[in-house]
Parts: structure tokens; C-alpha cells; sequence
């Protein structure tokens, strides 16, 4: 389980050092094997330990193709999907296609999401956040959300 947020930089390399508190757990469940690839709503990248996105996958591809909109989703979610892995320093190179979707230049934001992670833009996080603040989570409750009690 993967929760709270951290922010780092990327190095000149475009490769993150993922925070020490996850490292171990991404080896434990993947050997540190992962998945990266663009957000479909939003201008982030979802990083997903090898065997969780195996299980997005695999519920992609049980999906109608002949529907014009899961397919749009198939090309984005699987076509961007690049498998990376952490080296021996806890490192992960993320590639320069992803980084320009998301806008990752410098200062990252690492979201933990349960069983993956967003990556963020600093900068854009910051000014979501913001935004989501000023929002009225009451006036705009989806049904799906009315029986959750926090």
C-alpha cells in the first residue's frame, strides 16, 4: 500500500531516486520492476509495481475493442507504457517522451494512490491542490462518494 506524497528532483539523467520508505516495498512486491505511463485524464504519469499493472492489463484488454473510446484509452494507457526498473541505487530513469507529457522537468511530486503512484509536475501539483481547496467537496459529491464516511 503506497500512501503519502514526497518531492524530490529528477537529475540531469531524467532519473528519480524513489524515496527510501517505498524502495523496500517495490522490492518485496516487484523486485523493482515497474511500470510507467501517462495519465488519460490528467498531465501526470501513473507508476505501477510490475505485477499491478499486469492486472491493469489484463482488465484492458477484457474491454469491447470495437468501442472508438476504449480504444483511444488502449492506445494512450498501453501505447505509453514503458517497463523501467530501479537500479542498485534505488534510481529509475524515466523516458523523455513520458517526462514531456507530464511537464517533468526538475522538482517531481511522488503521490502515493494504494497500489501505484503519481508523478506530478511540482509546480502543477502545487496549483491543483490549491484549486482543490477553494473547491466545495459538499455541492459537488458524485453518488459513487455519498456512503463514504471519513
Amino acid at each position: 500500500m503506497f500512501r503519502g506524497v514526497a518531492t524530490f528532483n529528477l537529475d540531469a539523467k531524467g532519473r528519480m531516486a524513489v524515496p527510501a520508505r517505498f524502495r523496500k516495498q517495490l522490492d518485496v512486491c516487484c523486485e523493482g520492476r515497474l511500470v510507467v505511463t501517462i495519465d488519460h485524464a490528467d498531465h501526470c504519469l501513473q507508476v505501477y509495481p510490475l505485477p499491478e499493472w499486469e492486472l491493469v492489463e489484463e482488465k484492458l484488454g477484457a474491454l469491447p475493442s470495437l468501442n472508438p473510446q476504449v480504444r483511444r484509452l488502449k492506445r494512450m494507457l498501453l501505447g505509453y507504457a514503458t517497463e523501467c526498473t530501479m537500479d542498485g541505487h534505488g534510481r529509475v530513469l524515466l523516458p523523455a517522451k513520458l517526462r514531456e507529457f507530464a511537464g517533468l522537468d526538475k522538482n517531481i511530486v511522488m503521490i502515493g494512490q494504494g497500489n501505484k503512484f503519481e508523478l506530478w509536475d511540482e509546480q502543477t501539483w502545487n496549483s491543483l491542490m490549491e484549486d482543490c481547496l477553494q473547491e466545495d467537496f459538499d455541492a459537488i459529491m458524485p453518488a459513487e462518494l455519498e456512503s463514504l464516511s471519513i
